[in-house]
């Protein structure tokens, strides 16, 4: 007797349900697929019960006549797709035919579509699968799908719902993500009599932005445009400052087209880089445009996960789309064309780089260098060209500066630790660290497993400029340091250090592990909080900031600066309304 057996239509259909109906959300999701694929301008979802009770979504599209509707009800059958080779450059956001059959099966369904030629419309009814009915009758062109009962059939399923405040914030959130990018298109959902959202159409990016992230962030977000090869990208980028704790707010599109890709993804957090702290997700709305035959959506029944034919040419683009939009909105010219005041008799010598005569660093003083994007491709350099004056020092912490604009506060100790990051990581890179030997090596004792640690990575912290060496039991030697760390605590900057290559496991291959312990050794060997500087060197460090790739950020991401602007401040003290 054959073990093997074909399983029953109403089986098949159930199973290919669970791949595409996971909760009312799904439901929305595939049917504002096909009301966008069916080019009208007004979309209205309505619900109850979160979905539970009912799911109706209406459009003015083209509509179905009465063949056309029969045969949407059947499984694999579509107007999008007639041959094989049109699955490899698919335009339109449903192409399955999976949809309405597997939604059928799991709900009392029930369709009423008109073309704009015809004079009647028609309603379909089909109960867990079963065609109950089709009939003529009356109704505008386009077409209503109501969904009632899900899971009516499959109670063991209808268990794994979550409450109705759940699900309705699934289908909100479904709505806005879909909605986003389609500005022409006026979209409603409601609940009861209640409006939960509405989207009406705009030409203006920012109102179709701040309905879904809120208007200071919406006019806060800095866009870009880029194209790299075949790939176009849109993208909208919100400062670092309104960072969250969920990457809830980092919506990716392909050619109109929300997905969930963690290639994507990691290719907006790479852009963002050392702008954020560790443990924050950025707001950002990134849209790609290419050929539909450079990238398969045929992946999953949910259409939600892609794959591209060329994903190092699309990540390097993103990438490089991100960081140039970012680099634009956030940089920080460091140039002088106020009068500047002399630094006073007896100062000590500047402790960053300056000219050799100890003046400040002029334009002519050093030409431009064009900077050098992920792609390899030349970046036009972006920072705004804002002169600065150094007012003096707060709190022997932050560096107060005169700007066109407003008034410029650095954080020093972020600001040197900028520096001093890229001056270590241009030297581990080249593999040119540099190393200053002590005339007395530092003894330090260590714990057990510190000692441990320092036997199995000593050459990892060797390539960084550390010479340690073992001088009996749990004693060790430290006999050189990069030139930065010479006045750091080396008690606390080693043990820090063997800590964190205790959780790379020594691995210095790749740029995260080992960026992660140059931003270590920067933020010992930078200039602390508290600590008074001259004029001179403040003028200095600003310029060497200025030098940087990233004078935003800090490597572990906090900000470098803060402006008030003269607006803000005429506001603060009512000189203005």
């Amino acid at each position: 007797m054959s073990r093997i057996r074909v399983l029953p239509e109403n089986v098949a259909s159930q199973i290919a349900a669970g791949e595409v109906v996971e909760r009312p959300a799904s439901i929305v999701r595939e049917l504002l697929d096909n009301s966008l694929d069916a080019a009208g301008d007004r979309i209205e979802v309505v619900i109850e019960a979160g979905g539970r009770k009912l799911v109706r979504v209406s459009d003015n599209g083209m509509g179905m006549d009465r063949d056309d509707l029969l045969l949407s009800l059947e499984r694999h059958a579509t107007s999008k797709v007639r041959a094989l080779e049109d699955l490899y450059s698919i335009g339109t956001l449903g192409f399955r035919g999976e949809a309405i059959p597997s939604i059928a099966s799991v709900s009392r369904l029930e369709i009423i579509s008109r073309t704009e030629e015809s004079l009647a419309a028609h309603r379909v009814r089909i109960d867990g699968g079963r065609l109950q009915s089709i009939e003529e009758t009356g109704a505008p062109a386009g077409t209503v799908v109501a969904v009632r009962d899900l899971f009516f059939n499959t109670p063991a399923r209808r268990k794994f719902l979550r409450t109705a405040r759940t699900e309705t914030h699934h289908v909100m959130e479904t709505v806005s993500r879909i909605a986003l990018p389609y500005r022409g298109i006026s979209f409603r959902l409601r609940e009861g009599d209640r409006t939960l959202l509405h989207y009406p159409a705009s030409e203006k990016e920012v109102e179709r932005l701040a309905m879904l992230l809120g208007r200071e962030t919406a006019q806060r977000m800095e866009p870009v445009e880029r194209a790299s090869g075949p790939v176009e990208v849109r993208a909208h980028l919100a400062p670092p400052e309104l960072s969250r704790s969920r990457a809830d707010r980092i919506l990716v599109y392909v050619n109109g087209r929300n997905v969930r890709d963690r290639l994507l993804t990691r290719a907006v957090m790479e852009g963002y880089g050392q702008r954020l702290m560790k443990g924050r997700y950025p707001q950002a709305v990134v849209t790609l445009e290419m050929d539909p035959s450079l990238v398969d959506i045929n992946v999953h029944p949910t259409k939600q996960e892609v794959r591209f034919r060329d994903g190092r040419t699309v990540y390097r683009a993103v990438v490089s789309a991100v960081d140039e939009g970012l680099y634009r909105r956030g940089g920080m010219m460091v140039r002088s064309d106020l009068p500047k005041r002399e630094a006073p008799s007896g100062s000590p010598s500047p402790s960053f780089g300056t000219a050799e005569d100890g003046r400040r660093y002029e334009p002519a003083d050093r030409p431009e260098s064009p900077r050098i994007d992920h792609a390899g491709a030349p970046v036009q350099q972006s920072f705004r060209s804002r002169p600065l004056f150094v007012i003096g020092q707060l709190r022997n912490t932050y560096i107060l500066c005169q700007a066109q604009d407003g008034l410029l506060l650095v954080d020093q100790h972020a600001a040197h630790e900028r520096v001093v990051y890229e001056s270590l990581q241009r030297g581990a890179r080249n593999g040119a660290a540099q190393a200053q030997p002590f005339l007395i090596p530092k003894r330090i004792e260590l714990s057990v497993a510190e000692a441990g640690l320092l036997e199995a990575h000593g050459e990892a912290l060797a390539r960084l400029g550390l010479e340690v060496e073992p001088f009996g039991g749990t004693t060790c030697l430290l006999r050189s340091v990069p030139p930065v760390l010479v006045e750091a605590d080396p008690d606390a900057f080693l043990r820090e250090l063997l800590a964190r290559l205790k959780e790379t496991g020594g691995e210095l291959e790749s740029d995260a592990a080992l960026d992660e312990l140059l931003a270590v050794m920067a933020c010992h060997g930078a200039v602390r909080a508290g600590k008074p500087l001259s004029e001179r060197e403040m003028n200095a460090l600003l310029d060497d900031l200025h030098k940087t790739e990233l004078p935003t950020n800090c490597p572990h991401g906090r900000p470098v600066s803060r402006k008030i602007t003269w607006g803000e401040l005429e506001r603060m003290f009512k000189r203005v309304v």
